[in-house]
Order: structure tokens, then sequence, then C-alpha cells
């Protein structure tokens, strides 16, 4: 494991979910509405092909698409997808290598690629600025899409997630200072035999939600995963920083963190570190979930929903 010591303390490694949310309003933007998701060719967003995630698309009404985290499956979304059917066009996201899906690109890169082809689906599938929701790494890659292309998003959820995650491990450390580190957690990764894996992915998810169901789905997904894409992915997540883009962002954000004062991110600290982290980023719109670990959407559900439903009607 790394020998870095997480900033915030008594967040395990495998926090490679990290922790944040963002509820970001920018001015300017203009909601989406039925009118602009009538026009989606549903066709098109059946018949969207990639060997880098694929996309289930349920109900009918204005865009959101769902893009899970690191290891994990779209059904982490599954309750959310059902609820807002009734009202909205919802696309949720599988990613390559997680949870079963096929992997078949080795040892990387990972995060890049997969955000370009989410943008690709969203050409492909003639969303107008759809909502995105992403939790974790979904978060991070929902950020850099906005970022990459401001034009294809609407408007951003991040669930639990910083514009840099090696930023857990302190306020100066910069990308070049984590890859060491990232490169050795994802060789210990991918050489631990399944019953060593297994064991740590049981202990992590301990720290990562209250909610014993969702606890046994972690690991079921992280064990059904290709820890080639896994490793992969960890490494691009520890040496990605997004913060410099923060600033000449317009996309309106909502960025979600959770504390937990029993066990999980003390609520001081965590606000700490999200108001440092996004503190250039115009217009951004931190909400505080208590009571809660890493997968808000299992640990507070009746709150995360108000948020969502506040999310996506301003």
């Amino acid at each position: 494991m790394l020998h870095l010591r997480p900033f915030v303390g008594r967040s395990t490694l495998r926090v490679l979910l990290l922790a944040t949310a963002s509820f970001a309003v920018a001015g300017g933007l203009v909601p989406a509405t039925a009118a602009d998701a009538a026009p989606v060719d549903q066709a098109a967003a059946t018949a969207f092909r990639s060997d880098r995630l694929s996309v289930e698309v349920v109900g009918s009404g204005p865009d959101v698409v769902l893009i899970p985290g690191l290891a994990s499956s779209r059904e982490v979304w599954r309750s959310l997808a059902t609820r807002l059917s009734a009202t909205h066009r919802v696309h949720l996201v599988q990613l390559a290598g997680f949870a079963g899906e096929p992997w078949s690109h080795g040892d990387g890169p990972f995060v890049a690629p997969e955000v370009a082809e989410l943008a690709r689906y969203i050409e492909t599938a003639g969303l107008r600025r759809p909502a995105v929701i992403g939790h974790s790494m979904g978060g991070l890659s929902g950020l850099l899409l906005a970022q990459a292309h401001p034009e294809r998003v609407g408007r951003l959820m991040i669930v639990d997630a910083l514009p840099f995650y090696s930023a857990l491990f302190g306020p100066t450390v910069t990308a070049d200072q984590a890859r060491p580190f990232a490169v050795q957690a994802a060789a210990a990764m991918v050489a631990a035999d399944e019953a060593t894996f297994r064991a740590q992915q049981t202990q992590a998810a301990q720290g990562l939600a209250r909610d014993p169901a969702m606890r046994e789905l972690m690991v079921d997904w992280s064990m059904a995963s290709d820890r080639r894409a896994v490793a992969a992915a960890l490494t691009d997540v520890m040496t990605t920083d997004a913060r410099p883009g923060l600033a000449a962002m317009t996309t309106p954000v909502t960025a979600l963190y959770a504390v937990d004062a029993d066990g999980g991110p003390p609520p001081a600290l965590a606000q700490t570190l999200w108001e440092r982290e996004y503190a250039t980023l115009p217009g951004v719109r931190l909400v505080q979930v208590d009571g809660s670990r890493h997968f808000i959407m299992a640990d507070q559900p009746a709150r995360f929903a108000q948020v969502v439903d506040q999310f996506l009607a301003d």
C-alpha cells in the first residue's frame, strides 16, 4: 500500500474513490428543459458503441448523465435513475473494466480516453447540454468533461470528489510528487492474490459507506473488475490535477461532500479541504452532507434526492 499519509487522516487508500461533491451554479447558462431534450435521437443513444463505456437509457424528458466511480457499477445509480425516469431521460454510464464490463486496454491510460468517449456519446446521441452527475472518479470525469467540452455540459454535480485527489495528502503535493506513490499502489493492487485483494476491499468498504448493503456491493464490484483497469484508473486519478482549469469554467457546478463524525470525514476538516480545493471555481455551490461516508447516495438517500432535485430544478 501507499506510504503517503492522507491529509484527511482516516481515509483508507481505497479512498481511490475520493470524497467530494459540488453543487455550483455559475451564472449565464440556461437550464435544460423538456424542449431541449425532445430532439434526442434515442436510436443513436442505444446504438452507441465504445470499448471504453456503455450506456443504458431509461425514461424521457430532460437529459441526465450518471457516471459511477472507481470500480463501481452503474447500479450505484439505479434507485436515482428509477425515480428520475418518470420526468427525465437518464443515461446510466458503465465504464469499461469495472464491475464485469470488459476491458481491452492493458495498463492504461484510463481517464482521458474515457472523458473523450463521454463527449463523443453526448454528441452522437444528440444530447443538448445535459445535466451530468458523477460520483468520485465519475465526478472528476465530469469536471474534466466540462473543462474540455463546456458546450456539451449544461450543469454538473460532483459527488464527493476533489479536483485533485492527491490534495488529500497535503496542500502542497503536486501530481509529479504523487506519481511514484500512484505507480506503487497500482502495482501492489495488480500483484495481490484474490484472498488478499478481497480482504483489502472489505476493509476499505467500512470507511467508504455506512450502509452494509452498499459495502457488500462495493466488494462484489471490485472483485468483478479487471484489476489492470482499476490500477490504470487509480494512477490517473492520483496524478490528474484539474485545478488549473477551474477559474475559466462557466458550467454551473454543485459539489457534495460527505462528513461523518462517527468514523468518516470530520466536518471541520472536510469543509476546509473542499473550500480550499474549489476556491477558484466561479459560482461553485458546496453542499455538506452530514452522517455520510463516500457513498452519499446510499448513506443519506433522502438528503441526496433532495439535493439532486434542487440541482435539476435550478
